[in-house]
């Protein structure tokens, strides 16, 4: 579904979380704070109304939306957005090797951060995001937390380009 910004502008409060509730995976605090930008002027502006939701949030709430997030390349349950995504990058159709190491990689990351290892996967494959992940590991926990956000607010660009014309 796609829409423009004057159908975004003139949906009610509940239609727009319901609309735009996993363009931040299973948070749809993100969304509902989004909407209070509104009318917006065009999808540049939409896109910088989510991103300043998740950079004005408290550090728990961020933390908790960094949780939300799925293991690249692992078997939990995604959503129809992550789903494609992953796909888009070839983690669906990894080696018996590299799903090891992405399996490696996402225990070692979660055991170093306690949260998973986030990567705005659109437009990348699975050598870039192996070697991003190798790299990021060695972090320390404040500048990774910073990427993940960072990471986070260009999937909301990713997604919302998509949805919105």
């Amino acid at each position: 579904m796609s829409l423009s910004i004057i159908q975004v502008n003139t949906l009610s409060l509940g239609e727009f979380i319901k609309t735009f509730a996993d363009i931040a995976e299973h948070s749809p605090w993100v969304a509902e704070a989004a909407a209070n930008s509104r009318p917006f002027t065009d999808r540049a502006a939409m896109i910088n109304a989510f991103q300043q939701a998740l950079n004005h949030a408290d550090k728990a709430d961020q933390l908790t939306l960094i949780r939300a997030h799925p293991d690249l390349a692992g078997k939990a349950k995604l959503t129809q957005d992550s789903k494609s995504e992953q796909q888009g990058a070839g983690l669906d159709s990894l080696t018996k090797d590299e799903l090891a190491s992405f399996t490696q990689l996402n225990q070692t990351y979660k055991d170093k951060f306690e949260f998973p290892f986030i990567f705005a996967v659109k437009g990348a494959d699975k050598t870039q995001i192996l070697a991003s992940f190798a790299l990021r590991v060695t972090n320390d926990i404040d500048r990774e937390f910073e990427t993940a956000l960072q990471n986070i607010c260009r999937i909301f660009m990713f997604r919302l380009e998509d949805q919105i014309k």
